[in-house]
């Protein structure tokens, strides 16, 4: 087959001793994870990888969010694969102490950076700093700053919209087009929730006979999530469904109905993450949106790479923005999504 588009086996062989020195060391890591050898040797010749190691600073919104935790381990197995020493600067889901990391980062040199902010507009200072320096930063799953105020490398997310929609029209078409609904939101100040919102939003206002009793935000603590649905519970004699900015609030207020007895509610969530998933089979949720995070994550350490080995720059090789959309999550696709995510494929 390569052939019929001018690329031969002897072309292939020459485009990997020309493109890099390391593409043998390379292959050896990839061909370490079972990876068919001359498969791995190109792969690795394409890909670009480092033959000295590279120095890349990570942040998220906090480690206490499932999510974030699988995006830290995804950037750093993506940063073994290409020879990339990941240091990260926990956000603690908490503006001002994520600040202070991302201070502390812009006062260190990295070959590349990338960062997922709390909120919008609340770290521009110091990442701006680093771009000053020449160091390439990428965007994670919310705007740091709107894109055309700031020259971030690249912005890589999903679709918040579309898993706000999605989710929430699964929801309202599982509740008849009626009845009772509750929007639990992340973070106001995160893009990727106001999003979310917007979704929600743009599918409700089509069911005259769905009735919003709660849209307040839990800034995903699930220790909020609990004293918000406590009170809701008591509130509202019948919720027909919940849609939850993400899974780790979805889950947390699952518990708080069980322990209620409350039965009636269709639960959904965003992010897919192996929990929920697990929920979904089994019937306790109706359904979550994948948001993934090794898709994001991973891809920024091939997105730093390229830039710093390929000397990929913005508009020429990489876009500004990334759209990085993974599937509604259901009892038809569970299984397959359980294992993509166990390899960080998405």
């Amino acid at each position: 087959m390569t052939e019929k588009f001018g690329v031969t086996p002897q072309s292939r062989r020459d485009f990997i001793k020309t493109v890099t020195g390391s593409a043998a060391a390379a292959a050896a890591v990839f061909g370490g994870m079972g990876i068919n050898p001359a498969f791995a040797a190109e792969a690795a010749a394409v890909s670009g990888r480092s033959e000295k190691p590279l120095k890349a600073a990570f942040s998220n919104a906090g480690l206490q969010a499932s999510w974030c935790a699988q995006g830290k381990a995804a950037a750093e197995y993506w940063g073994k694969l290409f020879n990339v020493d990941v240091t990260w600067f926990d956000g603690q889901l908490d503006a001002v102490k994520q600040r202070a990391a991302i201070d502390n980062m812009a006062s260190q040199d990295w070959d590349f950076v990338a960062i997922q902010a709390f909120g919008i507009g609340t770290l521009t200072a110091p990442v701006q700093k680093m771009i000053d320096k020449g160091t390439p930063v990428i965007d994670l799953d919310t705007l740091i700053a709107p894109l055309d105020s700031i020259n971030v490398h690249t912005f890589l997310a999903p679709d918040n919209e579309f898993m706000g929609a999605s989710m929430t029209q699964a929801l309202v078409t599982a509740m008849g087009g009626k009845g009772t609904i509750v929007m639990t939101q992340g973070a106001l100040g995160h893009t990727g929730a106001q999003g979310r919102a917007k979704g929600f939003e743009s599918v409700v206002k089509n069911f005259p006979d769905v009735e919003v009793l709660d849209t307040q935000p839990a800034d995903w603590d699930v220790s909020k999530v609990a004293r918000i649905w406590e009170t809701l519970l008591t509130k509202y004699p019948t919720i027909n469904g919940a849609f939850f900015h993400n899974d780790d609030m979805a889950l947390a207020a699952a518990e708080v109905m069980k322990r209620h007895n409350r039965t009636e509610t269709l639960i959904g969530g965003v992010d897919a993450m192996p929990p929920a998933i697990e929920a979904v089979l089994q019937g306790r949720m109706l359904g979550t949106v994948r948001n993934p995070s090794g898709r994001i994550h991973g891809g920024a350490i091939v997105a730093g790479v390229a830039a710093v080995v390929g000397g990929e720059k913005t508009g020429e090789g990489i876009p500004k923005s990334i759209v990085t959309d993974g599937p509604v999550v259901t009892k038809a696709n569970g299984e397959g999504m359980l294992w993509m995510q166990k390899h960080f494929l998405i």
